[in-house]
């Protein structure tokens, strides 16, 4: 009886590997991928790498302004999608509210915006703000909107109700109920969850120079089409120490509020 349940366990597994491998070889038919190509073409790479270094350590000054407003960008994306998450989440909630073709919509908002990367969000900005930061800033906090709310109504669902049966037994009404019963209780699992958003808008926003949402992105778009790969590679050390940075603050952060 062994021995029967572990032959069909290896068919199993060997059938899953071969359509694995199936999916691979066919994904890689359909766009042209070659590793025959990609190892010919490591001359090229190694090429770039001596264009790049050593870096134009002149370039950091210039570009420090450009990076406190991607900073700038991140921070503001992260707050006005925060706070607009808040009241997304509590209506999303079956144990808020109970009706569920009020919950439904709302949840569907959440998982469509989800749906949608920063980097079109951007595009879809710049035409309507312009080119600035104000289209980047309006980029990160729909996304950002979409990822907290998601995260924070989950959180909601999962609070202890004890205390709201409490409330609701001494006549508490629905605003005492939320505000004493439900957010004491997701306060840190929120503010991590900001915070995680955060770290992800620093990163994104160093791209969305690229269709002109401002931020470091568009000297990082701009030395690349001149060519001027010292610079590129002095932007990508900038950029890796600031991400570096403020995951280290955020993480240390989170690790307390948990």
């Amino acid at each position: 009886m062994n021995l029967a349940k572990r032959r069909v366990a290896k068919l199993k597994l060997s059938l899953i590997i071969l359509f694995f491998i199936l999916i691979i070889w066919s994904a890689s038919k359909q766009t042209g991928v070659s590793l025959v190509e990609l190892f010919s073409n490591l001359s090229n790479m190694g090429a770039l790498l001596v264009q790049m270094f050593p870096p134009d350590w002149s370039y950091f000054n210039y570009v420090t302004s450009a990076m406190l407003e991607t900073i700038r960008m991140a921070v503001l994306g992260t707050t006005f999608g925060g706070i607009a998450a808040i009241p997304f989440a509590l209506f999303a909630s079956r144990n808020i509210v109970k009706t569920g073709w009020i919950a439904v919509p709302f949840r569907f908002v959440m998982n469509l915006i989800r749906t949608i990367p920063e980097l079109l969000l951007a595009a879809l900005f710049v035409p309507i703000f312009g080119i600035g930061f104000v289209s980047g800033i309006f980029a990160l906090a729909v996304f950002s909107f979409g990822v907290i709310a998601k995260l924070a109504y989950e959180s909601i669902e999962a609070i202890d109700n004890g205390p709201l049966e409490a409330m609701t037994a001494v006549g508490a009404n629905k605003v005492q109920w939320i505000f004493l019963g439900v957010i004491p209780q997701v306060v840190a699992p929120y503010m991590s969850y900001f915070l995680y958003c955060f770290e992800i808008n620093v990163r994104a926003a160093t791209i969305l120079g690229y269709v002109g949402a401002g931020g470091i992105g568009l000297y990082l778009s701009r030395t690349l089409g001149f060519l001027q790969y010292d610079r590129v590679m002095s932007i990508i050390l900038y950029t890796f120490v600031v991400v570096l940075i403020i995951d280290g603050l955020s993480n240390r952060i989170r690790e307390k509020l948990i």
